[in-house]
């Protein structure tokens, strides 16, 4: 019998849990899911057979290395700054780790001990990162394979409201840690175009924006997100000359957004000291410059050109002209949006999420120019079975369980780059329906 550990019941293991569960008799596993909140842990294990929930706590090294022990591999569904003391442990004791964030520095040093234990610690095999690496690689190596070379490489994914229930101006609602959102764009964009390197900061970011199209579903504003060059090595496109990754909204939301961070409430960076005892009135107005009329008058002043009827709507919808008390004490600006928004933009029972990811390929082939875009999108059921826990849980679980049967044999620090693991993941998914459509470029 092999024996699964799960640190972490969140929001986005519900598919992953399930997964595993499911396929526990078949594979002989058997399941430990474990949470600071025990009786989350106990509702996603639902009384199975083949599993357990238990108290958790990551900062108890006994308890963590108690229950590593028991374990053949450990899922790491904890924040991604959690993973390290994780990693270290599975790597002493010899228990493959996988989870689905970014290959941290950390980790990264330990490919070599990992390799020597015979183990594997597997990164970003969620969905972005995650299926967007096993999507890509997939058609990548198959223009190779042709003796294409690939000369521009976009990608672009977004976590959105499906359209039956996108019912409000910013047409977004949050599916996954809201924090991210508020936080998201922070770190200066890096990508390759035409050669060249270029850089977004934060102040720009939502500013240069391109518009993308996907057939069924029309456009979305896209922008620049983290470091794209990186991966230039990581997908082996040498002669690469345009690589762009980047993150999908609804089309006016990255133009609305951008008041907020010209306004300075995404700052996370600094306490509002007595912040419990204003509303938002008394905030906007302490964020605007001195002037004379109504609030909303001299916020339309303040954003200048960018304050057009849309953006202003969106604006007024959210309450920030409200007498509203904000309650949260000695907050930052960005704990007190999130505060807002979380109510705002929240996922009702019934209300249906959608994924949307693009890849676009430029490549020459026999001296010929070609494209090739391949699209998914996928749609939740409900505010608990959502796409986005469905699209970052099942390549989860699919990978575990090729890792336990010996369907993948690497070892060491892995992401889902090569075929060993990106094609039983990518044929697995389809009977999911998570499927891309890929369609070649006159």
């Amino acid at each position: 019998m092999k024996n699964i550990l799960v640190i972490g019941a969140g929001r986005s293991t519900v598919y992953l849990i399930d997964y595993l569960l499911d396929n526990a008799k078949a594979e002989n596993w058997h399941i430990t899911v474990g949470d600071m909140d025990l009786s989350l842990a106990a509702a996603k294990v639902q009384g199975h057979d083949s599993a357990k929930a238990i108290a958790f706590d990551i900062n108890n090294a006994v308890l963590r290395e108690e229950e590593i022990k028991k374990a053949d591999l450990v899922i790491s569904m904890l924040p991604a700054f959690m993973h390290g003391d994780v990693a270290k442990d599975c790597v002493r004791l010899g228990k493959h780790m996988a989870t689905a964030s970014y290959v941290s520095d950390l980790i990264k040093s330990l490919d070599e001990d990992a390799k020597q234990k015979g183990i594997i610690l597997m990164n970003e095999i969620g969905l972005d990162p995650g299926i967007d690496h096993a999507s890509a690689l997939k058609v990548i190596d198959e223009i190779k394979h042709k003796g294409g070379k690939v000369h521009t490489f976009k990608s672009f994914c977004g976590g959105l409201v499906a359209p039956e229930s996108n019912d409000n101006p910013w047409g977004y609602k949050f599916s996954w840690n809201p924090r991210n959102v508020i936080l998201a764009g922070q770190s200066t964009a890096q990508f390759l175009e035409n050669g060249e390197i270029k850089y977004i900061p934060y102040n720009r970011i939502y500013t240069q924006i391109e518009s993308i199209e996907v057939d069924g579903y029309g456009k979305f504003d896209a922008y620049a997100n983290r470091d794209s060059i990186g991966y230039k090595e990581v997908y082996e496109l040498n002669d690469v000359k345009t690589m762009l990754r980047g993150t999908l909204r609804m089309p006016g939301y990255c133009k609305a957004w951008n008041a907020f961070v010209k306004l300075g409430l995404t700052d996370d960076s600094w306490k509002i000291h007595g912040s419990e005892k204003m509303t938002w009135t008394q905030l906007i107005n302490a964020f605007l410059p001195e002037g004379k009329g109504r609030l909303a008058t001299r916020m339309k002043r303040f954003l200048g050109k960018e304050a057009d009827a849309e953006v202003l709507e969106k604006l007024k919808w959210l309450g920030i002209y409200e007498k509203t008390p904000i309650k949260l004490k000695d907050a930052t600006p960005a704990q007190i949006l999130q505060n807002l928004l979380e109510k705002k933009w929240l996922l009702g029972p019934e209300d249906k999420d959608m994924i949307v990811m693009q890849h676009y390929f430029g490549y020459t082939l026999n001296g010929k120019e070609k494209a090739i875009v391949s699209s998914l999108v996928v749609k939740g059921k409900d505010q608990i079975h959502t796409a986005m826990a469905k699209t970052v849980g099942l390549p989860l679980a699919i990978t575990v369980k090729n890792i336990l049967n010996g369907t993948i044999k690497a070892t060491g620090v892995q992401m889902p780059t090569s075929k060993e693991i990106y094609e039983p993941l990518l044929k697995e998914l389809e009977k999911f329906d998570v499927v891309f459509e890929e369609k070649e470029l006159a």
